[in-house]
């Protein structure tokens, strides 16, 4: 009998530790983010130490390219859709039903191949590039070698940032297209020939950062938009978010990540711009605080 009473007590434990544990799992708060590669590096550094501090909460952070990540959020299949460009230039995103919140700017630069033998390139030859018009290297001062261009892939906010900045409405050559700024880095470091065109944050020695029109592509000289390629990097929610998901907003609006994180893997902290974009491409003077255009909506 004893043994028996025992046994249930044993039992009755171990539902009672069980359902604790489920109970405890059930509230834990899920926040899921899609979208940019550009943007990816530091959402999950963000995410990695946010969650370091706040053990209720999870976050999944993955890439995909801004257009998936605009479809998921707009679609509700996520929490956040993380984003190069305006959601309004995207065909089938409703931007109304989206709320934008700006967390940095990207600049961007094209990189070439280190054998090229091209450092610097104007305005015009870069968007001849990109459109076909030049083919080799040689045209322009460097290598006798094949221009080979390696695009990112249709729907790519980065693709699309790129486009609005350099190409003045020309269509892109037709060339090989990968999914994310990772696999353009290491193609154009193994591929003899190659341009093609990344975040600040991907750009290593291992490649060359090309001038344009003389200005080299560092983050002072887009601060005041000497250097023209640039976006700003947006985390777009479904309608206003819920109380978790704004915390960790909020975290990305913090002096923690905008004055250490922000700056440590390459981007700009919006309150360091002297100038503004719209979705337009139209760049004015900044008249309002950094702080006041982190959050607009579109």
């Amino acid at each position: 009998m004893k043994k028996a009473i025992i046994s249930f007590a044993t039992l009755f434990l171990a539902v009672f530790i069980l359902a604790g544990c489920s109970q405890k799992t059930s509230s834990k708060q899920n926040i899921t983010i899609v979208g940019s590669t550009a943007l990816q590096p530091m959402v999950e550094m963000a995410a990695e130490e946010y969650q370091q501090d706040n053990s209720g909460v999870s976050i999944t952070v993955q890439g995909g390219g801004s257009g998936t990540g605009l479809s998921q959020v707009q679609a509700g299949a996520v929490t956040i859709g993380n984003s190069d460009v305006f959601a309004s230039e995207l065909p089938g995103i409703k931007a109304s039903e989206l709320v934008d919140h700006t967390v940095a700017v990207l600049g961007l630069a094209p990189v070439a191949n280190k054998d090229v033998g091209v450092k610097s390139l104007t305005m015009e030859q870069l968007r001849d590039i990109f459109a076909g018009k030049y083919t080799n290297w040689k045209q322009l001062g460097g290598k006798n070698q094949k221009i080979v261009v390696i695009n990112r892939a249709q729907g790519s906010g980065t693709r699309i940032a790129f486009e609005n900045n350099v190409m003045n409405g020309q269509k892109m050559v037709k060339a090989q297209e990968q999914e994310s700024n990772g696999t353009v880095q290491r193609m154009v470091i193994s591929t003899p020939g190659a341009i093609s065109y990344l975040s600040f944050s991907y750009i290593n020695k291992d490649m060359t950062a090309l001038k344009v029109d003389g200005v080299s592509p560092t983050v002072d000289n887009v601060k005041d938009n000497s250097w023209k390629i640039w976006a700003y990097e947006h985390m777009y929610t479904k309608g206003k978010p819920d109380k978790a998901t704004q915390r960790f907003l909020d975290y990305m609006f913090s002096d923690v990540v905008q004055d250490n994180l922000v700056k440590a893997l390459g981007y700009i902290p919006i309150s360091q711009m002297k100038v503004q974009k719209n979705e337009k491409n139209q760049v004015t003077p900044i008249t309002t605080t950094g702080k006041e255009q982190t959050n607009g909506s579109n």
